[in-house]
C-alpha cells in the first residue's frame, strides 16, 4: 500500500476521535497496546497478532457454572458460635478456674493483647484471654456476664485518668461502666479536665438518658430550638427575671450529684471560671448545629441545666452566669458588624474604612470589663481601632476576609485575635487541642518541644476566634536573603559568636525543637496543609504552625501522599537534607 501523508494525517486524526468518543461514551477499560516493529532487509515489518484456532466458533454457556443459592441464615448469629462463648465464659464461675494461672504462652498472649492500642478490633479468641481488657470482652446483654464484671470492676485497682477517658466511648454504654469512668475523671484537676473536656462534650452523645431525662428532653425540645434561635441574635442567657420566666414551664432536673458524665462536667464548670467559660460555648456550637437532632435536644436540654445550676449556685455563680451572657451579646454584635462589613460594596480597602467606623463606638471602645473567650483569664475592656497605618482593627487578604481585632487587657495590655466569619474553625480548634494534650503528656515525661499552640474557639459551625501571633513566613525571610539561608537571619536577631554557627544556642535549640515537634506531630495526626504555613515568631524565635488544614486524621484523596522536608529546610539547623 502506497503511503499518502495527506490522507494519513485525515485518518489518524478521525480514528483518534472515534476512540475518545467511545472512550467517553463507555464505561469499559480500554488498553492501548503497541506492537514492536521489525526491520529486515531495509524493510519495516509490522508484528500482526495470531491466535490459533481463532476462527473456531465458541459455544457461549448459557447456564453459568456459579448458581446463586439465598441463604436465609446468613445475616443471623451463629448457634455454635454463640454456644461456644457461653460455655468458655460459664467455666470461668466455677472454682477450679479462678485457681488456674496462665501458663507462658497464654500469658505472652495476654502482654501483646493489653499492648493494642484502643482502636484495635479484639477477636472472639482475644476477647477470651484480654482480661485486663475485659470490659471490652462483656457481653452486657447477658445478665450473669454484666454481674461478674461489674463485681470485678470494684475491686480493680483504679486506672489513670487518660485510661477511664476511652469508657465513655462509644463502645460501652452500660451506665454503671461509664459511672466508674466519671468516678476516675473526679480526680483530675481543672488544668487536667480542660485538655479533655472537648472530648467530654462530645462523649455525652453516648449517654443513655433515664426515662425521666428522655420524658424532660421530649418536653423541652421545642422552647430549647427556640432559645437557640434567640442566641444567634440576642443573648442565651438573659437576666435572672427572664430566665426564671422560660424555666417555670419547664420542670428541670436540679444538680443534685454528679455521678453521670453531664452532672459531672456541670458540676465542675460551676466551680471555674475558665471550665465555665469552654463548656458553655462547647455545648453551644453542638446546641446550634443540631437543632432539630434528638443530639441537639440532648445538649440543649444539658445547657438548660447548666444555665439553672449558674443560677442556684450562689454569688459567684451568678457572676459567672452572667459574664457568660456579656459575652454572647459581644460575640452577636460582632457577628453582625461582620456580616454588614462583608456585605458592604466595594474594594477591601473600603471595608477596611467601613469596619474602622463600624468599631470606633463607644459601646466597643470601651465596655465592662468581660473573659477573653480566648483566654478567659485574661479580661479585655475594650477593642483599640488606632490608625489605618497601626493596623490595629484590619481585614486580611483572604477570600472570607476575616478580621484583625486588637483587644484591651485590664493591665492596658494588647491580645490580638482573628475573627473568621464564614469559616467552621472546629477542625483546627480539635487538631490544635489534641496538639497541646500530647505536648502536656509530653512535658511529663521531661520532653519539652518548646511548642507554641495558638488559641482556636469555635463560636459556632460558621464563626470563631484565632490568637494572632506576630510572626514572619519563612518564605518571606528566605527571600529577602542573598544565600536564602535563615541562618543569616538569626545571627542577625540572636547573635552569639562563641556558639556553633554564630547563632544563640537556646534560640537554635528551640526553634529545631519547635520544627521536629510539629513535623511529627502533623505525622502522627495524618494532618496536611493546603499551603506552606510555617512561620517564625519574631519574639520567641521559634516555629509557629499556621494550621491550614485541608487534611487531618489521614483522610487525604491521594492516599499514597508521603511526608517529605522541603531540601531548604536542610539549611536551617546546620546540615542538609539528602
Amino acid at each position: 500500500m502506497l503511503k499518502v501523508d495527506w490522507l494519513d494525517r485525515l485518518t489518524f486524526r478521525e480514528i483518534e476521535m472515534v476512540n475518545e468518543r467511545e472512550k467517553r461514551n463507555s464505561n469499559f477499560m480500554f488498553l492501548m497496546i503497541k506492537f514492536p516493529r521489525v526491520h529486515y532487509d531495509g524493510l519495516e515489518y509490522a508484528v500482526v497478532h495470531f491466535e490459533k484456532d481463532a476462527d473456531d466458533v465458541d459455544y457461549i454457556c448459557t447456564h453459568p457454572e456459579i448458581v446463586r443459592v439465598p441463604d436465609p441464615e446468613i445475616l443471623l448469629e451463629n448457634l455454635v458460635e454463640l454456644k461456644h462463648h457461653k460455655l468458655v465464659r460459664s467455666i470461668r464461675s466455677g472454682t477450679v478456674s479462678r485457681e488456674l494461672k496462665p501458663n507462658a504462652k497464654t500469658r505472652d498472649q495476654l502482654n501483646q493483647i493489653v499492648g493494642y492500642p484502643s482502636t484495635k478490633v479484639l477477636t472472639s479468641e482475644e476477647k477470651d484471654l484480654a482480661l485486663t481488657k475485659f470490659l471490652k470482652c462483656v457481653d452486657w446483654s447477658q445478665p450473669h456476664e454484666a454481674k461478674q464484671a461489674l463485681e470485678l470492676l470494684g475491686k480493680w485497682t483504679p486506672m489513670d485518668v487518660e485510661d477511664a477517658l476511652e469508657l465513655l466511648s462509644s463502645q460501652f454504654t452500660n451506665r454503671a461502666v461509664r459511672q466508674y469512668a466519671v468516678s476516675r475523671l473526679k480526680e483530675a484537676n481543672d488544668d487536667d479536665l480542660l485538655l479533655y473536656l472537648l472530648q467530654l462534650v462530645q462523649a455525652l452523645r453516648y449517654e443513655a438518658l433515664s426515662d425521666e431525662e428522655e420524658k424532660l428532653t421530649e418536653n423541652t425540645v421545642d422552647s430549647l430550638l427556640q432559645d437557640s434561635i434567640e442566641s444567634q441574635t440576642s443573648d442565651t442567657l438573659q437576666t435572672q427575671d427572664v430566665e426564671q420566666m422560660k424555666l417555670s414551664t419547664v420542670a428541670v432536673k436540679d444538680v443534685v450529684e454528679d455521678s453521670d458524665l453531664a452532672s459531672f462536667l456541670i458540676s465542675r464548670a460551676c466551680r471555674s471560671d475558665t471550665l465555665a467559660n469552654y463548656f458553655y460555648w462547647y455545648l453551644l456550637v453542638e446546641c446550634n448545629e443540631g437543632k432539630e437532632t434528638k443530639e441537639g435536644a440532648m445538649y440543649l436540654n444539658v445547657m438548660r441545666r447548666f444555665s439553672q445550676a449558674l443560677m442556684k449556685g450562689g454569688w459567684e455563680c451568678t457572676v459567672r452566669r452572667k459574664m457568660l451572657g456579656k459575652q454572647q451579646q459581644f460575640v452577636n454584635h460582632i457577628v453582625r458588624l461582620m456580616k454588614e462589613v462583608s456585605q458592604f460594596g466595594g474594594s477591601r480597602n473600603r471595608k477596611i474604612h467601613r469596619l474602622r467606623e463600624l468599631l470606633d463606638v463607644p459601646e466597643l471602645t470601651e465596655f465592662a470589663a468581660i473573659p477573653l473567650l480566648l483566654d478567659p483569664e485574661i479580661k479585655i475592656k475594650g477593642i483599640i481601632v488606632g490608625t489605618p497605618e497601626e493596623k490595629k482593627a484590619w481585614l486580611f487578604k483572604s477570600h472570607l476576609m476575616p478580621g484583625k481585632l486588637t483587644f484591651l487587657t485590664l493591665d492596658d495590655q494588647e491580645y490580638v485575635t482573628i475573627f473568621k466569619n464564614g469559616d467552621d474553625l472546629r477542625q483546627d480548634q480539635l487538631i490544635l487541642q489534641i496538639i497541646r494534650l500530647m505536648d502536656k503528656l509530653l512535658m511529663k515525661e521531661n520532653l519539652d518541644l518548646k511548642l507554641t499552640p495558638y488559641q482556636v474557639l469555635a463560636t459556632s459551625g460558621s464563626h470563631g476566634f484565632v490568637q494572632f501571633i506576630e510572626s514572619t513566613p519563612v518564605a518571606e525571610v528566605l527571600d529577602k536573603d542573598e544565600d536564602r539561608s535563615i541562618q543569616n537571619y538569626f545571627r542577625r536577631h540572636a547573635p552569639c559568636e562563641s556558639a556553633p554557627y554564630g547563632i544563640s544556642p537556646e534560640v537554635m535549640d528551640t526553634y529545631v525543637k519547635s520544627c521536629a515537634g510539629y513535623c511529627v506531630y502533623h505525622i502522627h495526626l495524618g494532618c496536611r496543609r493546603s499551603t506552606s504555613g510555617q512561620f517564625t515568631s519574631h519574639k520567641v524565635r521559634k516555629l509557629v504552625s499556621h494550621l491550614t488544614l485541608v487534611i487531618i486524621l489521614g483522610r487525604d484523596p491521594k492516599r499514597y501522599h508521603h511526608q517529605e522536608i522541603e531540601q531548604r529546610n536542610g539549611g536551617r539547623y546546620g546540615g542538609r537534607c539528602i
